[in-house]
């Protein structure tokens, strides 16, 4: 069952979304070669911390980090480790944050160093691909407008979208209803839900250079999740409130 949120709520979402964009910047801010990705953990949940807030991912389903860092080809749930970034690496970061009870989640892809064009052209269609999602969150729209308008900006670019996960719902859970894909076919469309005042949801187009298809490995007893032909994928994502003038995005890192 899909909530609508009130006002009050929308802005504790607000305020826990604008701590979770603030780790992204202070991670990117970071980022170097040579770094290994648990420094950046550490970090990351130094800051979480000292805003009175409390990492959401780290022991979620045995979850053993503070955030996601996947890099690569790794699409999500990358678990940070010694493992040190490279120049021309790619890296996915993955923040979930509760605060006052609520949820605020977010994720952004970034280039370690110089990266090659091709890396470079995957995340701008990316974020692209999240940017026209998030303009069809409005009222009466249908939740297949967003999966349409993300996938036919990714295949438009010679891309594949992840068809395995998906956005979700946002407010006290870290996933709620309904489930946000990021392309359409006919197994979901019988469900599709239309979009109302107050709906809260997370947006995040995860895009593969090549297959859509995905594989696992298991590791620190958590699947990672890595692209089936090794090639390079980017993620990002925004929480967003669906107001009567349109979408309004939860993730920010300034207080506006």
């Amino acid at each position: 069952m899909v909530s609508q949120k009130s006002m009050r709520e929308i802005e504790i979402l607000r305020e826990a979304g604008r701590i979770a964009a603030q780790t992204l910047v202070l991670v990117g801010s970071l980022l170097r070669p040579g770094l290994p990705t648990l420094i950046l953990d550490q970090e990351a949940e130094k800051f979480i911390r000292s805003q009175n807030a409390t990492p959401e991912f780290k022991g979620y389903r045995g979850f053993p980090a503070c955030i996601c860092i996947s890099i690569n080809e790794e699409v999500v749930h990358g678990i940070p480790s010694s493992r040190q970034l490279r120049e021309g690496d790619i890296v996915s970061v993955d923040v979930g944050v509760r605060y006052q009870g609520y949820i605020g989640d977010c994720a952004k892809t970034f280039p370690v160093g110089k990266i090659s064009k091709a890396a470079a052209r995957l995340l701008a269609v990316c974020q692209e691909a999240l940017q026209l999602g998030i303009e069809q969150a409005k009222p009466g729209n249908k939740i297949s407008h967003i999966a349409r308008a993300i996938q036919h900006h990714a295949e438009s670019n010679g891309y594949n979208v992840v068809r395995d996960y998906t956005g979700h719902g946002i407010g006290q859970e870290l996933h709620e209803d309904p489930q946000i894909p990021n392309y359409v076919d006919n197994t979901w469309l019988t469900h599709d839900v239309v979009l109302k005042p107050g709906y809260c949801i997370a947006i995040e187009p995860m895009i593969n250079i090549g297959t859509f298809q995905i594989k696992t490995a298991r590791r620190q007893g958590w699947d990672v999740v890595l692209t089936k032909d090794h090639k390079w994928s980017a993620h990002f994502e925004h929480s967003v409130a669906v107001l009567e003038q349109g979408p309004k995005i939860l993730t920010l890192p300034d207080s506006n």
